[in-house]
């Protein structure tokens, strides 16, 4: 079972490159009980001048949680994709593609219920998502009713010189199985 939770990350401008906003996106849970993942509601990646070559700001915390009455088996991957960030017609011009976004998992923000080492970020080094990434995984047994895994990942956006002013949107999306 796949669940996916999306952001849309939208870009708004004046005499601006580009400024990011992170735009209220519904948690997905599973139809199976127990597993969930939520993305943030909303964030803010500032304002960028014309001349503003990566865009690097954290997306904000990404949660995954598992739950149970019994015993249970919190082994789970969560994976990271983005489309392309477009503005206008999406010519060339307008157009950042999904290999210019780099993501960095970092470190857990908060854990609960697993044991010592059960869970690693996918990408301890930023990668291009040019291709879906593993973003976090957790592996084991968990004896508390539920679980929880939290991070707050940074996003990096590679802006080409040839790139236009203007508002762009792309759509991060983690999913979860």
């Amino acid at each position: 079972m796949i669940l996916r939770a999306r952001v849309c990350v939208v870009g708004i401008t004046a005499a601006t490159f580009c400024a990011a906003l992170l735009v209220p996106a519904t948690p997905a849970y599973a139809s199976a009980p127990g597993l969930a993942i939520s993305v943030p509601s909303s964030v803010s990646f500032g304002s960028f001048s014309a001349g503003a070559r990566t865009i690097t700001a954290n997306l904000g915390t990404v949660t995954v949680e598992t739950s149970s009455a019994l015993a249970h088996d919190a082994t789970w991957t969560a994976t990271v994709s983005t489309t392309a960030f477009t503005t206008g017609g999406g010519s060339a011009a307008e157009r950042v593609a999904a290999g210019s976004v780099t993501y960095l998992a970092g470190t857990a923000t908060a854990s609960s219920g697993f044991g010592v080492n059960a869970c690693a970020p996918g990408q301890v080094t930023a990668a291009s998502l040019s291709v879906s990434r593993t973003a976090f995984s957790c592996t084991g047994v968990s004896l508390s009713p539920s679980t929880s895994l939290s991070w707050n990942p940074q996003i990096t956006i590679a802006v080409a010189d040839s790139n236009v002013v203007g508002t762009y949107t792309g759509t991060i999306t983690h999913s979860v199985v």
